[in-house]
């Protein structure tokens, strides 16, 4: 069994990212500028802009961070989106969700000018991946992909099993996996798939993104699986210092033994998420995705 470490691996992309900035810069190019809309004080969400700004810094972005309290109403947000729409010095942005229920979330996404949308969840951009044309890709399936390349994990002609259907990673994830150059048979599964015990023993690459601690059980891989675990669960832990402790949806201890590849949590795609909203800002910034 061998650790897909998302630690050392963003580290890596970190690196070269910022070689490419400094690259930019010596020539008197524009640094990238990255900018992110947080409404109100949720902790997750708090706690993943935070590592986004401080990536940001890490590689030498600029970064900029709107913070607003959960009282804003759309046509405020709206406002802001359009404000960063219009900033020549904005190369991509996101507005972090989820968003508050009075906010309709997918007008939002709308909003955003699909050639700043680095979180890849606008329907041009969605649409342009199906077709296999250049497109922001969601951070998250970009993650995984780049996972999966640098680890040299074969992918072509395996039996790749996608649970959850989210359109910000089961949905596109299915989709790239089995598009050319990945060449994957996909299933992708839900809570309301029939035999799910079953259906993911048939694969060679299994994604758990349901949402659900320690959902997939060892009885449910197959000896030899990849498994990339893309939940992120906080459960309560006695004997942990804070009382909680970060779990993902695979059953990890139990279903580590049986894999060739795993991914941990914390530390794996989760990292590689980061890592992925600042490539795609890079390629914004020198406008080689939608120009």
């Amino acid at each position: 069994m061998q650790l897909l470490d998302g630690k050392f691996l963003s580290e890596t992309i970190k690196k070269e990212i910022a070689q490419q900035v400094q690259s930019i810069q010596q020539k008197g190019g524009k640094t990238p500028h990255l900018a992110a809309v947080l409404i109100g004080d949720n902790p997750a969400s708090k706690a993943y802009v935070s590592s986004k700004v401080k990536s940001c810094a890490q590689v030498g972005f600029h970064s900029t961070l709107i913070l607003k309290n959960t009282t804003i109403s759309q046509n405020e947000l709206l406002e802001i989106i359009d404000d960063l729409n219009q900033n020549d010095d904005i190369d991509g942005f996101i507005v972090q969700l989820p968003l508050p229920k009075h906010i309709d979330e997918q007008a939002v996404i709308m909003a955003i000018d699909p050639r700043k949308d680095v979180d890849g969840f606008h329907p041009m951009n969605v649409g342009r991946m199906a077709q296999g044309l250049p497109a922001f890709l969601p951070a998250t399936p970009f993650g995984v992909l780049e996972m999966l390349k640098r680890y040299n994990v074969m992918t072509a002609g395996k039996q790749a099993v996608v649970v959850g259907r989210s359109n910000i990673v089961g949905t596109p994830l299915s989709i790239l996996l089995s598009r050319k150059g990945w060449d994957c048979t996909v299933t992708l599964a839900h809570s309301r798939t029939q035999n799910l015990i079953e259906v993911c023993q048939t694969a060679d690459i299994l994604v758990a993104a349901i949402g659900i601690p320690r959902f997939i059980k060892a009885e449910m891989v197959k000896t030899g699986a990849v498994v990339i675990d893309v939940g992120i669960n906080r459960i309560e832990d006695a004997t942990a210092p804070k009382g909680t402790r970060l779990v993902g949806d695979v059953d990890f201890e139990r279903v580590a033994p049986k894999c060739s590849f795993i991914t941990p949590v914390p530390g794996g795609v989760g990292l590689m998420t980061v890592v992925s909203l600042l490539t795609n800002t890079l390629q914004a910034a020198k406008q080689r995705v939608l120009g």
